[in-house]
């Protein structure tokens, strides 16, 4: 397997290399629905454990004639960009233009935007058509997509996630926030689109097989240095935190020691071992 990206610092795709070796750094030629594009190899073919199927075949290193064709397509692109945000000016239509695709087999430019809401873009489309002299599509994006499309560091500094793996935007909302003890401000949990963080879905599983399982805050509990009373929860660590009756201070035992069934499955099966807190 290996990666490839269409943009320095773009989305990440991965291909099935074939025969062919590219080194990090070459340009290759990836299969799209238009035709091959050249694209630049980000990780070198690597042999991988888990059989993944169905990825595109590279279809080789790119030629100078494909790079070239590449150069060209890129020159169009940033023309179109240029000439569309100039219209739009001239318009007066609010909206925002973000990409701009070339498609040099059909000889199209596609243009994608932002807006609040629709747009009544037919004579923007006519002076389009009329200035660069090819077909012209006008399709409008969400929040999430353009912040796909530009690009970003997200507020764990690292690069934004939908514009370098995710393929899929999964929903998001405000619970899985407070299911892990987030402080439920924009400010801390909403990316650069706005949006709520796609990260937040990331651990958020963890945290509820950790709720079913582990004991209610409150709850009174055997800890192997004496019962107490569940005061809190450390999630990451697998452990809740207990307040022992005994002298009131405060310990951190592993959620399996703590658990009912685990403590009777011990007594009966394993008896004169060791409590699993200090296993």
């Amino acid at each position: 397997m290996m990666a490839v990206s269409f943009e320095r610092r773009g989305r990440l795709h991965y291909l099935d290399p074939g025969s062919h070796r590219p080194a990090v750094g070459d340009k290759v030629l990836v299969p799209t629905d238009t035709g091959p594009e050249v694209a630049e190899c980000i990780w070198a073919p690597t042999w991988i454990d888990d059989d993944i199927g169905g990825l595109p075949l590279c279809a080789g290193l790119a030629t100078e004639a494909d790079l070239e064709r590449a150069e060209g397509s890129k020159a169009r692109r940033a023309e179109a960009k240029m000439v569309a945000r100039r219209l739009v000016r001239q318009h007066d239509l609010p909206m925002k233009v973000i990409a701009v695709d070339y498609i040099p087999a059909r000889c199209q430019l596609v243009i994608y935007f932002s807006a609040p809401h629709r747009v009544d873009f037919r004579a923007l489309v006519r002076d389009l058509a009329s200035r660069l002299r090819v077909r012209v599509e006008l399709r409008q994006i969400g929040p999430r997509d353009e912040a796909r499309l530009q690009g970003g560091i997200g507020p764990c500094g690292r690069d934004t996630c939908c514009s370098t793996f995710l393929k899929d935007f999964e929903p998001v909302s405000v619970r899985m926030a407070k299911d892990q003890h987030l402080p439920v401000n924009p400010l801390r949990i909403a990316g650069a689109c706005g949006r709520l963080m796609c990260c937040l879905k990331y651990e958020h599983p963890l945290y509820q097989d950790f709720h079913q399982k582990a004991p209610k805050l409150g709850a009174s509990v055997e800890t192997p240095e004496g019962p107490g009373v569940v005061v809190g929860h450390s999630v990451p660590a697998d452990k809740v935190v207990v307040k022992l009756s005994e002298d009131g201070r405060r310990c951190a035992c592993p959620r399996a020691s703590v658990c009912g069934s685990r403590q009777a499955y011990e007594a009966k099966y394993l008896p004169g071992q060791k409590p699993a807190a200090d296993r």
